[in-house]
């Protein structure tokens, strides 16, 4: 049997099989909340080993793209147990994705009283969807003072116990795509001269205090994190291709020191093969990669022992049941490229399955 099948078992990470459904927002959460048809679709899901939901905000503030959840209220935490409770009846795992949008966010999107907010007051370049205003650029984010870092903190803190009583079996930090811990590695989007700002340590500081916070919490085994070396998604300019290596081969060791569960890569062409062995020498836990893999390269992935579990993005979002259909080498559906973020089952819970 190959092993993308086979059962893969670390620590808490006790999966069914090597194969990981990969976080894609999908803009279902009307009003913010989880709901029956997003149930639904993680239901449809669950051949994967793990789970990872889109994206989902641990505050108000981080709600900067239109009907994407959050973790941060009682409702939100009630809602959401339907969606654990169907992919556990399926027998899968499921993380909770936390991810505040920082700067990458348009204030029609907030609730009303709330500003959008990131490292510094810089903002980024481009425009975001709005359901009120349309196609905006984005807001001019307002610079947390140390007292806003600390209350950042504390969001996601408890936005990861949140997912805990939601049932979650775990979160994932969004520390990739440009958003709010991203923002705080890059040297031009994070001009702070205070203890998060400057040198990799200092640009580090917020997502590792973050990741050591809620491994207090609720167990550093419940706790992964996404990242993207050398992406420039979300107006993430270059910022020298040492300083990036030497971040993540930094990063990864202190990743290490407080034992997460997981680094899941989101691979891209740009980044050398001596960060992704960096990565993998100072990382010992379970190491997951994602993006452009196909059933044969993953489990040439998982064989050579560069990556401990794939994940897989559209090929999920179109495929329902993507593994029974790469297990019988039959083809697979084609996502619909309109329908991604539009509210409904169109384009969502839809596609067709193998009989």
């Amino acid at each position: 049997m190959k092993k993308l099948f086979m059962p893969y078992h670390n620590g808490a990470l006790q999966l069914k099989n090597h194969i990981v459904m990969a976080p894609m927002t999908r803009s279902r959460a009307v009003g913010n909340l989880p709901n029956a048809l997003m149930a639904t679709y993680y239901r449809q899901r669950s051949g994967a080993g793990l789970i990872i939901t889109e994206g989902t905000s641990p505050s108000p503030e981080g709600l900067g793209y239109p009907r994407i959840p959050g973790i941060f209220s009682e409702a939100q935490v009630e809602a959401w147990k339907t969606v654990t409770n169907a992919v556990h009846e399926g027998g899968s795992k499921i993380f909770l994705q936390l991810m505040h949008t920082g700067r990458v966010a348009h204030i029609a999107n907030l609730p009303e009283g709330y500003e959008v907010v990131g490292l510094s007051s810089i903002r980024a370049a481009g425009e975001i969807y709005t359901d009120k205003e349309g196609m905006q650029e984005h807001s001019a984010p307002t610079a947390l003072d140390a007292a806003g870092i600390t209350n950042l903190i504390s969001f996601f803190v408890k936005a990861a116990q949140n997912a805990i009583k939601a049932g979650f079996d775990g979160v994932e930090l969004h520390g990739a795509n440009g958003y709010i811990l991203e923002q705080s590695l890059n040297t031009f989007v994070n001009n702070r001269t205070d203890t998060y700002g400057g040198s990799i340590e200092n640009r580090s500081r917020l997502i590792l205090e973050v990741a050591e916070n809620i491994a207090s919490a609720i167990g550093a085994e419940k706790v992964g994190i996404r990242l993207s070396p050398y992406s420039t998604l979300s107006d993430m300019p270059a910022y020298g291709d040492a300083e990036v290596h030497e971040t993540y081969a930094y990063l990864a060791g202190k990743l290490q020191e407080i034992s997460v569960a997981y680094i899941h890569v989101s691979n891209s062409p740009s980044i050398p093969e001596k960060t992704h062995q960096v990565i993998r020498n100072n990382f010992l836990n379970t190491l997951i990669y994602c993006n452009g893999l196909t059933a044969e390269t993953a489990e040439a992935k998982l064989q050579a022992g560069t990556a401990d579990l794939v994940a897989f993005g559209r090929s999920f979002l179109a495929n329902p049941d993507f593994i029974r259909r790469i297990e019988k080498n039959e083809p697979l559906n084609e996502p619909d490229y309109n329908t991604l973020y539009t509210p409904g089952e169109q384009g969502y819970n839809d596609y067709p399955v193998l009989n």
